[in-house]
This record gives structure tokens, sequence and C-alpha cells, in this order.
């Protein structure tokens, strides 16, 4: 499958002459809890050629794919995205940070981590994370309740938590989250989450009691502790002086 993703990838960048700067799994393959029937979440940043950017007007800055084996594409152009990384957007952090690279410009990689890293905002991805828990937490021990659902809301409750505890861009990886919580959650996960990998995305496998009342308690700490979190507010001239240097 890497090898059709890869040849997806060189398609897209001969087809729209751009530059495709990093491509990454998103999504469950990422969080390292994805199902047999899973599909491929590739995202990607890409940027056109310099005078691309002298243009007068506005232009499209997304590309899309969907591909009948189950790869569903989606990039953003340089500029949007370093645009959302200013406001420590998580969904793109995400992709900054996933641990499924199919291919990269490793020096550009390197150094927009820097970037995401000192100029990262709390609060931002705090409530981006706590307002898909609290959604998620709705549906917890209910008939709607499936172990993609469950998954999503421990998740995202978790990284809400680590940024609190750490005030740190919080890992992708599921298990790399574990260190917040007391290890004899850890087995329990470690079995739903093999139980998940054997299942389809739809499965509603029965999830142990004590997990689901673990994620409402980290929702309601959470929850309690929103407003201690301190705002940071980004450098633009950082984000401008990378633009400036990658179009040239």
């Amino acid at each position: 499958m890497e090898t059709k993703i890869l040849n997806k990838l060189s398609e897209i960048e001969k087809e729209k002459n751009i530059e495709i700067l990093f491509a990454i799994e998103s999504g469950s393959r990422a969080w390292g809890f994805e199902s047999l029937d899973s599909d491929y979440d590739i995202r990607f940043v890409y940027k056109h050629k310099k005078e691309w950017y002298l243009n007068l007007w506005e232009q499209k800055n997304t590309i899309e794919f969907m591909t009948e084996d189950d790869l569903d594409g989606s990039g953003w152009e340089f500029k949007k995205a370093l645009k959302l990384l200013y406001k420590s957007n998580a969904s793109f952090l995400g992709w900054l940070y996933s641990p499924i690279v199919y291919r990269a410009n490793e020096t550009f990689l390197n150094e927009i981590k820097v970037l995401a890293e000192r100029n990262f905002n709390p609060v931002s991805s705090f409530y981006h994370y706590h307002s898909m828990s609290k959604g998620f937490e709705e549906i917890l021990d209910t008939d709607q309740m499936t172990l993609k659902s469950f998954f999503y809301a421990i998740r995202t409750a978790l990284c809400a938590h680590w940024i609190y505890k750490k005030v740190t861009i919080p890992p992708v990886l599921f298990i790399d989250l574990y260190p917040i919580i007391d290890a004899k959650f850890h087995p329990l996960l470690n079995n739903l989450i093999d139980i998940k990998r054997r299942g389809i995305e739809k499965s509603n496998e029965s999830v142990n009691p004590v997990l689901i009342n673990l994620v409402r308690e980290i929702v309601t700490e959470n929850n309690s502790i929103k407003n201690e979190l301190k705002h940071k507010i980004a450098n633009p001239e950082d984000f401008n002086e990378f633009f400036l240097k990658e179009i040239k």
C-alpha cells in the first residue's frame, strides 16, 4: 500500500506542478488503533513555484483526492498551513508529529517542528481537544457508542490533559499518552486496542466500565482546570521569516 501512496503523491506533484514538502498518515492508523477496514488518511503540505505567490488574486489552497482502494488524501498549501500553525491548530500539529511519514523534506520538517514548539499556544489546542472529548463523552455507555467513538473520547481527553500537565504538544501515537494515567489502565487499553485491530470500524464491542469512568473523570478534571491555562501569543515574524526563506 505504501508504494501506491507514494505513486499517487508523485502523480499529484506532476499533475499540479507542485512540490510536496511532507506527507504523513493521519487518523486511527497514526494513533495506533486502526481497524481492519480503516482507510488511509494521507495528509500533506505542498508549495508552488515562487511565481504562484506573486499573484494578485487568492487561489485554491487545498488538494483533495479519494481512490477506489481507500486512499483518502488531503493537502494544504504551505502558506495556508503556516497560518493554521500560527494559531496552534491541533489538526495540523497532529500532521507534523505523525509517527507514519511517507515522504518528507527532512530539513523542512525539522525546522517547522521547531517553529511549532517555540510558538505553541496551549489554550488553543487544549480547547480543541476538550470540546471534542466532551462531545464523545455524551455517547459513552449508550447504544450509539462504538469502539471507535470510545477511542476518540479517551484520546481527545488525554490530549487535552497532556497539554494541561506538560504544556507541550501532545504525542500522536495513543500509547505515548500513557504516562499521564495510572499504569493499571494500560493493560485494559492495550487489550481494547487489540480487539479494535481485529474488528471493523463500527464494532460495538463492550468496554470495561472502569475505562468509561476513566474518560469521564479526565473530562471532568479538564473542565475544572480549563481556565488555569496561560494563553501564549505566537510571534508573527517567526512565521513570516520561515515563509520567505522557504519560497525563495
